[in-house]
């Protein structure tokens, strides 16, 4: 039986650090479905759309290794997961602040199925600081966002904010 996982996200923008996680990820499973939230309260920059093809560019990649699939979903992240068929929910840790919240919805999630795990992946500490709302921040202020987002992620994103 393979083994599925859920990356699960809004993605506006998908960072490096995303991609460090996500590309870490696929070693731990068989199939990775990268769940791209409809979160409406978050206001995305990125059309839903946007967001999936954009993910679907910077892991192509990755079907070497495994099996990646980008999904959209506007479920609880639980809800998603059992229809996926994954066994595990893959999050990634930047700082204690992610701690705390992941780990209130950690036990909010056995609560609703026993059956699935959830993995943490601590962010690489190139990528500890990277977070899309700050990545957003720094180039609608015109500042660098190369060390932060892929290339293609980066022209795509000046271009949406019209400072390219």
């Amino acid at each position: 039986m393979a083994r599925v996982g859920l990356y699960p996200g809004t993605f506006d923008p998908v960072t490096n650090g995303h991609l460090d996680i996500i590309g870490r990820a696929v070693k731990l499973v068989d199939k990775l479905v990268i769940g791209v939230a409809i979160n409406r309260d978050k206001g995305p920059l990125f059309t839903l759309e946007e967001r999936v093809a954009i993910l679907q560019d910077e892991t192509a990649h990755l079907n070497k290794i495994a099996e990646v699939v980008v999904e959209p979903f506007e479920s609880l992240t639980m809800q998603f997961a059992e229809q996926v068929g994954a066994g595990i929910i893959i999050r990634g840790l930047r700082a204690v602040a992610d701690f705390e919240y992941e780990f209130q919805m950690t036990a909010m999630n056995q609560q609703l199925n026993r059956n699935i795990e959830t993995a943490f992946l601590m962010a690489d500490p190139r990528h500890q600081a990277i977070a899309s709302r700050l990545v957003k921040e720094i180039a609608r202020l015109g500042g660098d966002i190369t060390p932060f987002v892929p290339k293609g992620v980066g022209q795509r994103l000046l271009a949406k904010l019209g400072v390219a």
